[in-house]
């Protein structure tokens, strides 16, 4: 695991890496992330095998604004609503995906939904900027662990697993918040699947 300070990174050397398929641990509003390019199938497979999670539990994304989200999404009036409302922010949405995106297996749900959001934390939303392209946003623990915060927690914990991640980016103790709130959006429809770290008015 290479820790690199959030104020030393290169992000154009990040986002090689990223390119090449090797995941990362960041900074998010919520608590720290676990991620990769969410095209590269090995590398969404690492997340996986590093969170030691269950395939058939999808991941969410970050998007680096709506432009991108249009690429992936089925678009819709309830969308643009939500979107002018809560991003940049911690609100994910759970909306149907367009035909023939391109996205790794254990993003996009078996029902052809994605999660995904707008981050508010600078450092996450210039690193999906500069990538092009979603960018994984798991919480950065072993499943059944607590979410992280803290930089000496993700590395003890880590310690004594087979499967680690590749870089860390240390922006210190994080804020210790609830996770993002999620909905779902469908036929205009807003449903609430976790309460989170916002409240969300049912438009």
């Amino acid at each position: 695991m290479q820790i690199i300070k959030a104020e030393q990174f290169d992000i154009q050397e990040l986002v090689m890496q990223l390119k090449k398929g090797k995941t990362i641990i960041y900074p998010t509003e919520t608590c720290y992330g676990l991620g990769c390019d969410a095209t590269n199938n090995k590398a969404v497979d690492s997340v996986f095998e590093i969170k030691q999670r269950q395939k058939n539990k999808s991941v969410l994304v970050l998007m680096a604004d709506i432009a991108m989200a249009k690429e992936y999404v089925i678009w819709n009036d309830t969308l643009t609503q939500l979107a002018q409302i809560y991003w940049p922010g911690p609100l994910t949405i759970v909306a149907p995906v367009l035909a023939d995106v391109v996205l790794a297996n254990g993003v996009v749900h078996e029902s052809g939904t994605i999660a995904f959001r707008v981050t508010s934390h600078l450092v996450a939303h210039d690193i999906v900027t500069a990538l092009g392209v979603p960018l994984v946003s798991t919480s950065a623990n072993i499943s059944s662990m607590e979410s992280p915060y803290d930089i000496s927690f993700i590395t003890d914990m880590f310690t004594q697993s087979d499967k680690k991640p590749d870089i860390i980016i240390d922006a210190g103790v994080l804020a210790d918040r609830a996770p993002s709130t999620i909905v779902s959006v469908s036929d205009g429809e807003v449903r609430v699947l976790r309460q989170g770290e916002i409240n969300v008015d049912v438009v």
